[in-house]
């Protein structure tokens, strides 16, 4: 569990301490991907719980309450998230957490965890909130990523929050507010929580000794968790033969591009292409690039060859194709269809 801030939190962090006094039943938590949001809600969860918080509302991280919950034991918080979350040790945080890969049994394939938040986990916390707060204080609940409840467990989570129970505080965290339920989105205040400035970004990851750290920052538009995590897993390679197919597009390259990054998620290629398409329509449109300067060249010469039209109608596929990312029926022919469509752009 992260105990501090990171340094782009801390103005939130005096503006959400305003809210204290008249404290919502349900709050709202939303921003980018990659920018630490459920570090900050953990953190924020902690210090209603803290015995002897400090004076800017921070946890003091030393009293019987902030042992419990830094060992998630305290008996007043529950934490509802997608098994897929739980089956990563490292996954302290839906921003960067990628899903665990699923061991199978020379018997039996085991379960894939779901990725969804199901109507059992919220109907779990029914008992939670009949029952008397351990330490007469606040009961605390946070859920995330709030887009990852199932229609189901969505509408369970309605009536929840329709009637909280006394001293209960839920604290939702979500990247896409878009994919909620409109009468979620109303019964919770909303409280935003945005990008870090580009120096501010760049210094916190060259303090990480992350090299290179001005491209990693760029390519995951902004986003100095994301940035991290991909520069400290090596993906560049990976990364630049997926560009480099974008670059200069064949149908040959395409096939045996999916052929060899058929075990990449998919849903991480769709955001590559995506942030890509999305550089070609500005430089197009006004010769700005936002995610790949060093594809600056390749960039230029194809936006010259692509008609407004055609790259208006690849970034309307792309997001669709986001859609179903996460549960292509065969990723190969996922990648070679996403990578043939794109060609066709320059035909």
């Amino acid at each position: 569990m992260n105990h501090t801030l990171y340094p782009w939190q801390v103005p939130a962090w005096q503006q959400l301490a305003r809210l204290r006094e008249f404290l919502p039943h349900a709050i709202l938590f939303h921003g980018p991907e990659g920018i630490g949001k459920t570090a900050f809600v953990e953190r924020f969860a902690q210090s209603l719980l803290c015995e002897t918080p400090a004076t800017d509302g921070q946890a003091c991280g030393q009293c019987i309450s902030c042992g419990w919950f830094t060992q998630y034991s305290h008996p007043d918080y529950r934490r509802v998230r997608p098994e897929v979350l739980d089956e990563n040790a490292d996954a302290e945080d839906e921003d960067t957490a990628e899903p665990a890969d699923v061991k199978k049994s020379s018997a039996k394939s085991a379960k894939a965890p779901s990725k969804e938040i199901k109507i059992d986990q919220i109907r779990a916390l029914a008992d939670f909130m009949n029952i008397s707060t351990h330490r007469r204080g606040k009961r605390v609940i946070v859920l995330y990523p709030a887009e990852a409840l199932n229609t189901i467990a969505a509408n369970s989570l309605l009536k929840t929050l329709e009637e909280p129970g006394p001293d209960t505080v839920f604290l939702l965290v979500s990247s896409g507010i878009d994919r909620l339920l409109p009468t979620i989105l109303s019964r919770c205040r909303k409280f935003a929580l945005t990008i870090p400035s580009r120096d501010e970004a760049l210094h916190w990851l060259e303090a990480q000794n992350i090299d290179d750290a001005e491209a990693w920052l760029c390519e995951q538009g902004g986003a100095p968790l994301t940035a991290l995590a991909l520069a400290q897993a090596g993906s560049r390679e990976t990364m630049d033969e997926f560009l480099s197919q974008l670059a200069r597009p064949t149908i040959d390259g395409a096939l045996k591009t999916a052929d060899r990054l058929q075990k990449i998620p998919t849903l991480e290629l769709v955001a590559w292409l995506q942030r890509w398409l999305y550089d070609l329509f500005s430089v197009k449109l006004c010769g700005r690039i936002r995610y790949y300067p060093r594809y600056r060249k390749e960039l230029a010469a194809l936006a010259g060859k692509a008609d407004i039209g055609a790259l208006l109608a690849a970034l309307k596929g792309a997001n669709d194709r986001r859609a179903i990312a996460q549960h292509p029926l065969s990723a190969k022919l996922f990648i070679e269809d996403m990578l043939l469509d794109y060609s066709t752009i320059f035909s």
